[in-house]
């Protein structure tokens, strides 16, 4: 109307939601099943960055142009080589594991992307990443990326028992789950072990690695761990829901909040999705996988992991099915609240 004030359109990689995954190898299926798991309970627009080697491209627009209308239209998606834009490219490739050494480019390569959720092929998400987004809006001035603990117990946990070289906190963080304010990322002098005065995160990532390379055992973790353990204060720390891995449940129950909330984002870390080692993570990863999209969520998805899980008690994660599952009803409840409640309410008003 006249006289009214106009208000800019917000440019779509805003609106989004960005999630980035490096994937190579045999990580076509994993990769696949963790971005089902994002677009099934999510709420906001998807924006995926799929780093992946070029045999795995046309493999990945074939299975994602096959997922029905309703589920595509809520996500967009790029797929990118993997590369590496400091140091010797064939040693980032060999770093741990294959390909694994790109996340810590997505600063440098996504430079028009101002935040984003990293997380490994072997992630599924258990409620909506509109909730852990959010969590951006809690960093402090300085914070600029979030991650949660290796570990809970310090006496039981890898870094405090064998790491040779400096790592954030207690027991070190876990680069499995990842949030970053890239903006932030890119404009920070970083502290560190090398020179007195700061350095920018694409100065600092190949003499870093080039110091302590004989001392990693986890490859680009342990150079975030040093990283982050120079600068502290960067650093959010994620609760053990963010990143409930086997180690939270294999040695007994050391993820309280999940006993209480349920487990927010599961890491099938230790290839437990594909072995019967633990039979609680791999029948989450399975019922996801063969849940048709456009079936009742709790006919097909809940009902179908309730049983599952009731061939898994005899083991220690089995025994808390109560942890996979409060986060998992709950999100599903919103998301029949949203798709059939309020369209009923929409059209039938009285």
């Amino acid at each position: 109307k006249p006289g009214e004030q106009k208000h800019a359109k917000e440019p779509s990689s805003l609106q989004c939601m960005h999630l980035a995954v490096v994937a190579c190898g045999d990580r076509l299926e994993e990769t696949l099943i963790m971005l089902k798991s994002a677009v099934l309970f999510s709420n906001r627009r998807l924006c995926f960055h799929i780093f992946a080697e070029d045999s795995l491209k046309p493999e990945f627009e074939k299975k994602l142009k096959e997922w029905p209308s309703s589920y595509t239209k809520k996500f967009e998606y790029n797929i990118y080589p993997i590369t590496f834009s400091v140091g010797n490219a064939q040693e980032w490739k060999k770093l741990f594991k294959p390909c694994a050494a790109q996340r810590l480019f997505l600063p440098v390569i996504l430079k028009d992307v101002d935040s984003l959720l990293y997380v490994d092929t072997d992630v599924l998400f258990l409620r909506p990443i509109d909730d852990i987004w959010h969590i951006l809006k809690e960093f402090n001035s300085t914070q600029l990326a979030a991650m949660a603990p290796e570990h809970e117990i310090p006496k039981i946990g890898w870094y405090s028992r064998f790491a040779r070289h400096p790592y954030y906190g207690t027991t070190g963080v876990n680069s499995g789950v990842m949030l970053m304010n890239l903006t932030r990322i890119r404009n920070t002098q970083f502290k560190n072990s090398m020179i007195p005065s700061g350095l920018t995160w694409e100065e600092m990532l190949y003499p870093l690695y080039q110091k302590y390379k004989n001392y990693i055992t986890w490859g680009d973790q342990d150079l975030l761990n040093i990283i982050f353990y120079f600068n502290p204060e960067c650093l959010y720390v994620f609760p053990c829901t963010m990143n409930y891995r086997p180690d939270h449940c294999m040695y007994g129950s050391n993820c309280k909040g999940a006993e209480e909330e349920g487990v927010s984002i599961l890491h099938g870390n230790r290839g437990v999705y594909h072995d019967d080692k633990q039979p609680t993570f791999k029948a989450l990863y399975e019922v996801i996988r063969d849940f048709p999209f456009e079936d009742n969520l709790f006919q097909s998805l809940y009902y179908p992991l309730q049983s599952k899980f009731l061939d898994t008690v005899h083991t220690l994660c089995g025994r808390i099915p109560q942890v996979f599952l409060k986060q998992i009803e709950k999100t599903m409840k919103k998301v029949y609240e949203n798709r059939v409640i309020v369209y009923l309410g929409a059209n039938h008003r009285y």
